[in-house]
């Protein structure tokens, strides 16, 4: 039986987080194991999860969703796990497809990626300029790795034991999801897409918002430039 960790990054997710982990608790299709990576929390995320007993790693200042999330890449390779999952302390992703994204890694892939987009049926979107955004990141990854990947910026993504250990090494503290999906690619990595659906985060705002979304984009775009012209061994 293959060894599942699911990697859940929180910031200030004191009203999602006890809900998000039971529902990898409560999940009997999978075994699953779980971290929570405490990304520095200023409100009383510690302490939900001390008085809930809930696994967790604390990061005592806020380093950021990649720092956050390449402390649960190497958690899952120094307790050597077959397939890491990362999945939002907010909420929004589904757990009832957990299944899909394994059942893609144990068909050969290397990394899935959930996708809001690949059939059009999840409940949340993002909003229309956040979209326009991620079609245009989309368009520069395709144009540098000649791969289209519809949900460019998903964190909802499963990877296999070598990516794994390569993100536990290599893995970028901005914009971690399109860099790190033109990385693999350009490396020969098999990456895939399944549908999945997300919700609306329960409590608290997202920080997104149009000028956000305009600097994102912006800020992506410079970052695939060069990572495209940029080479790291494998």
């Amino acid at each position: 039986m293959k060894k599942i960790l699911m990697i859940i990054p929180a910031y200030n997710e004191e009203k999602n987080i006890l809900d998000t982990v039971n529902m990898i608790n409560n999940y009997k299709d999978l075994k699953l194991d779980y971290v929570v990576i405490n990304d520095g929390s200023i409100d009383n995320t510690l302490n939900v999860l001390k008085n809930n007993n809930i696994d967790y790693i604390n990061l005592s200042n806020n380093l950021g969703i990649g720092a956050a999330v390449q402390t649960g890449y190497k958690y899952a390779h120094l307790n050597d796990y077959d397939i890491a999952i990362q999945f939002d302390g907010d909420g929004q992703h589904d757990i009832n497809y957990v299944y899909k994204l394994v059942k893609e890694i144990e068909k050969g892939s290397d990394l899935v990626i959930g996708s809001r987009f690949s059939d059009k049926k999840s409940d949340f979107l993002s909003t229309r300029s956040r979209r326009l955004g991620i079609k245009i990141i989309s368009f520069f990854i395709k144009l540098f790795s000649k791969k289209k990947i519809l949900d460019v910026t998903s964190g909802y993504r499963a990877s296999n034991k070598k990516v794994i250990e390569y993100f536990s090494k290599h893995y970028p503290f901005d914009y971690p999801e399109p860099i790190t999906n033109l990385e693999l690619l350009k490396k020969g990595y098999k990456i895939s897409e399944v549908a999945v659906n997300m919700r609306e985060r329960k409590y608290g705002k997202s920080s997104i918002n149009l000028k956000k979304s305009i600097g994102y984009m912006i800020n992506v775009v410079i970052s695939l430039f060069v990572t495209n012209f940029s080479r790291k061994e494998k």
